[in-house]
């Protein structure tokens, strides 16, 4: 289901705007001054403010939760994109996030070896990490048209 354009555009523009927190800062406080000669700086005064400023921080969570994971689901998706282009690499492992915790707990696992192994090196020279990045760039750099085929729709 899409996100109505106005709750988008309301978004963008508090996250812009109040999530700077001097901003935000001097903002309450003017407003906690101004308002003080209205309520003659009486308890009412002082409950109206602390209402507010909890709103607002209550409000603030959820549109800085909002923003993280829309960037935490943009780097997931570069990240699968990245993964889903490199030869060699496992497809297994895009959407990796939704996988069940006993797959995920295997998966580290696995890797935990690698490192072990690519720890027996004592130089980083000796890595072949750049020799394969060689070999993969010229296998792109090849005509395609020999390596893919057409996907049957």
């Amino acid at each position: 289901m899409a996100e109505p354009a106005v709750m988008t555009q309301w978004s963008r523009l508090l996250n812009a705007a109040w999530v700077r927190p001097l901003l935000f800062l001097v903002l309450i406080v003017v407003a906690w001054a101004a308002s003080g000669p209205f309520f003659h700086f009486s308890d009412t005064w002082q409950l109206v403010i602390n209402t507010t400023t909890t709103i607002i921080t209550f409000l603030m969570v959820f549109l800085i939760q909002r923003a993280q994971n829309k960037d935490a689901q943009a780097a997931a998706l570069k990240l699968n994109e990245l993964i889903a282009a490199l030869e060699g690499a496992s497809n297994r492992l895009i959407n990796a996030e939704s996988l069940p915790e006993d797959d995920l707990r295997t998966l580290h696992l696995h890797f935990e070896k690698l490192v072990k192994l690519a720890e027996r090196d004592a130089s980083l020279t000796k890595s072949h990490s750049v020799e394969e990045a060689e070999l993969r760039h010229k296998s792109k750099s090849a005509p395609r048209s020999s390596k893919i085929t057409a996907a049957p729709r």
